[in-house]
């Protein structure tokens, strides 16, 4: 993997690599990457927010996406526009398609949770569809993390739940195997924003663009 520019260091608990919900969320990414890349749509309400959060960031930017996938679209909008992105990603078969896809992003393995950077080193931090895949008791620690990465100002744009759903393992749905969910509402969520230290400036749900329902997308400025 590339080394993020001398970012990375160890940090965190790396138990949380070892957590039986996460590896089978991991073990889903690694088999579907290719249907899930062929059946993501580039062209949803979910990129409109993500043009808002390019708006308010200066050229040149240096943005984590945490959760990359395999780079398309999110994180390839970024480059797009100018920025260097550091992808993360637990799967590394997504990761091999986002080196495809991204060549000139930073790719980084490793967990949200214990995020492998040393603080305030970027500027600032998307992830699509990533922490609702975590155990929800875990997303405060999440959030403080992307705060604690983030520089003085920096801004974040979060994919966090709409509805209560403690959690949900289903066997077969997504796409032929086995993923689990986890979240609280939005008011909660919004609430645990807020905790981190968060200001959020925009919120609201966005429908999911592969039909599964509707997210909160909170733009929020490490206060």
């Amino acid at each position: 993997m590339n080394n993020a520019r001398g970012l990375i260091e160890a940090h965190g608990d790396t138990r949380a690599m070892r957590d039986e919900h996460r590896q089978v969320v991991r073990h889903g990414y690694d088999q579907i990457a290719d249907s899930y890349l062929a059946a993501r749509p580039d062209d949803g309400a979910d990129l409109v927010v993500l043009d808002e959060l390019l708006a308010y960031l200066p050229g040149g930017s240096t943005i984590l996406d945490g959760g990359c996938g395999a780079g398309v679209p999110v994180m390839s909008r970024l480059a797009e526009a100018g920025h260097h992105t550091i992808g993360l990603d637990f799967s590394t078969r997504q990761l091999d398609l986002a080196r495809i896809r991204v060549p000139r992003a930073e790719l980084v393995h490793g967990d949200l949770g214990a995020l492998p950077f040393r603080a305030s080193h970027v500027d600032a931090v998307v992830s699509f569809y990533a922490v609702i895949h975590v155990p929800r008791t875990d997303h405060p620690a999440i959030l403080r993390e992307f705060h604690r990465v983030l520089r003085p100002g920096g801004l974040a744009l979060v994919c966090l739940g709409a509805r209560d759903l403690p959690e949900d393992l289903d066997p077969v749905s997504w796409l032929g195997t086995a993923m689990y969910w986890s979240h609280y509402d939005t008011a909660t969520n919004l609430q645990l924003l807020c905790d981190a230290a968060f200001d959020v400036i925009v919120d609201r749900v966005v429908a999911d663009p592969m039909g599964h329902g509707g997210h909160l997308f909170a733009l929020a400025r490490r206060a």
